[in-house]
């Protein structure tokens, strides 16, 4: 018997003894169930990239079966034990290896980052280990910082080290620490290397001996060595217009994720944390521990985990991505049920695949109780008066409300269920408006963001003067090109790379391709001296103009 019909009678097995370990959400047959997972995962053909999936009840699994390709030039298909990439999954055993750290006594949570770290610069805040692990410490995303320089990831070779040198030569932070919510692969990066100063160990090494190995993870190993020949490993592809590509992570980053693993080895992680098997006591307190912010509001991102809600539903979650490759992996603790899925291709939402699957397993009350609250009586005047540009105070980015038959929509493509004349909620975040001013509310964080309607814009060239020219920043170490040109005003990155600027309001533009917010600052006679830039997860990079 071959090693791909080994492995697809392992599937067959563990499908044959679920029909008696699971009745679903929906009472349907465990058939009828079989026939909606294929159903959801139609996409992924035999022929192309494909995904793996694995689910367990009770500890047990009673499901592991994968779909497509994991090697498209040798035709080699994937299997429940092909080695994929866990993205940002990851971040759960790097904050696990922290509090074991902590509780061998080489460390406190609450420690200054800079005991660690010295080479970090001296903010006006100090920045503690547990406000990292949560993802409130204002460090800005060096991947976002990479990007500013023309560089961005995938298009060069980093390291940790070179992680570490963009870091410290951040003079300013997204946010005061504690006070709001910013996801930063920066916090996950820096505690991978706090692990190998403490231990000794690298982080591959450290993991290994205290988690994967007492969890069976036979198949989990760090990308410590991109270049290092792994069995078995799917490679991963995303799609183009002349077809697909291989779209490998290409760096010695790791920490932030760059975990190989299956989705059978994830199972066992949850079962063996859940299990209270993880530390000697328990570290699952502490894992799945939720901070507050500054002002006592509660952040729902707790050591690595996203502790919520889903389909109303007591849920402990994370996804992640890198190069093409994609994860996903939760737990709900009143069912007993975790949910772990990888694919090598970045073709589909990970994301929508996994509600595929969460809606065959458990029921969505959350949503049908959202849309039975939907107020019909407000008029479609309140709704078009609503209509327009909206600021966000903290980081001058903006975003659009428009009216799509008879629905408020947010940036064109999230409509929003109304609940009265000021309130506006989609599943992740709530709007209230009144007048010019409202709040940004997000479910998964319980953040609350000041927006302000705005008016005024630059789209006008006979504004832009004094746009022009060089800007640069010992930020990103790197140099940009404002010019005018056709009517447009352009942001010229590097040769080959240049990006219309979209005016939004006034000195303010939006560059669709980089998903970036630039606000130009004048000095005290109007004249343009720096432009503030806002990309994904860091807020405010300056450039100063040198011409």
């Amino acid at each position: 018997m071959s090693y791909y019909q080994t492995t697809q009678m392992k599937s067959i097995y563990l499908l044959i003894i679920s029909v008696f370990a699971i009745q679903t959400s929906f009472g349907q047959s465990w058939q009828d169930t079989l026939n909606l997972i294929d159903k959801s995962f139609s996409q992924y053909q035999a022929n192309l990239p494909g995904i793996q999936l694995s689910i367990s009840r009770n500890g047990n699994t009673i499901l592991s079966k994968a779909w497509g390709m994991a090697d498209m030039e040798r035709k080699v298909p994937l299997s429940t034990i092909s080695i994929l990439e866990s993205g940002s999954v990851a971040k759960q055993f790097v904050a696990a290896s922290i509090l074991l750290l902590e509780q061998q006594g080489k460390l406190s949570i609450d420690d200054d980052v800079r005991k660690y770290i010295p080479e970090l610069p001296v903010y006006a805040h100090t920045i503690t280990l547990r406000q990292m692990m949560h993802h409130t410490s204002g460090l800005r995303d060096w991947g976002s910082i990479a990007e500013l320089t023309g560089w961005p990831r995938g298009k060069k070779f980093y390291s940790n080290e070179d992680v570490l040198d963009i870091i410290i030569h951040q003079k300013h932070l997204n946010n005061i620490p504690g006070d709001e919510y910013i996801y930063s692969n920066s916090n996950y990066n820096l505690m991978g290397i706090i692990v190998q100063r403490l231990s000794g160990l690298t982080l591959a090494a450290f993991t290994r001996q205290f988690i994967f190995e007492p969890a069976g993870m036979n198949h989990s190993e760090w990308r410590e060595d991109p270049n290092k020949i792994v069995p078995n490993r799917a490679i991963a592809y995303s799609k183009t217009a002349n077809g697909f590509e291989t779209n490998m992570p290409n760096e010695y980053v790791y920490g932030q994720g760059g975990m190989l693993t299956t989705t059978e080895d994830l199972l066992k992680w949850n079962e063996f944390y859940q299990q209270g098997k993880f530390g000697n006591p328990s570290l699952l307190s502490k894992q799945i521990q939720l901070d507050s912010f500054n002002n006592g509001v509660p952040n729902n991102y707790a050591a690595g985990l996203i502790i919520g809600n889903a389909n109303g539903w007591k849920n402990i979650s994370h996804s992640g991505s890198t190069a093409s490759y994609r994860s996903y992996l939760e737990s709900f603790s009143d069912m007993h049920l975790s949910i772990a899925i990888l694919s090598n291709t970045s073709e589909f939402n990970i994301g929508d695949v996994a509600t595929k699957i969460r809606w065959i397993f458990v029921a969505d009350i959350a949503w049908k109780r959202l849309k039975q609250e939907n107020n019909n009586n407000v008029t479609l005047a309140v709704l078009n008066a609503l209509v327009g540009t909206y600021k966000n105070e903290r980081d001058a980015s903006s975003f659009q409300l428009s009216v799509v038959n008879n629905q408020l929509v947010f940036e064109k493509d999230v409509k929003l269920i109304t609940l009265s004349e000021t309130r506006f909620s989609a599943s992740n975040f709530l709007l209230e408006i009144k007048g010019k001013n409202g709040m940004y509310i997000s479910n998964s964080t319980k953040d609350t963001v000041m927006i302000t309607r705005v008016t005024g814009t630059t789209n006008n060239p006979d504004n832009w003067n004094g746009f022009d020219g060089n800007y640069s920043s010992s930020e990103t170490n790197s140099s940009l090109l404002v010019k005018q040109g056709g009517g447009k005003l352009v942001l010229h990155v590097k040769p080959g790379h240049d990006y219309t600027m979209n005016p939004t309001y006034t000195d303010a533009f939006k560059v669709k391709e980089l998903g970036a917010d630039i606000l130009f600052i004048r000095d005290a006679n109007g004249k343009p001296t720096r432009m503030n830039i806002s990309i994904s997860r860091a807020r405010n990079v300056a450039f100063e103009k040198s011409n």
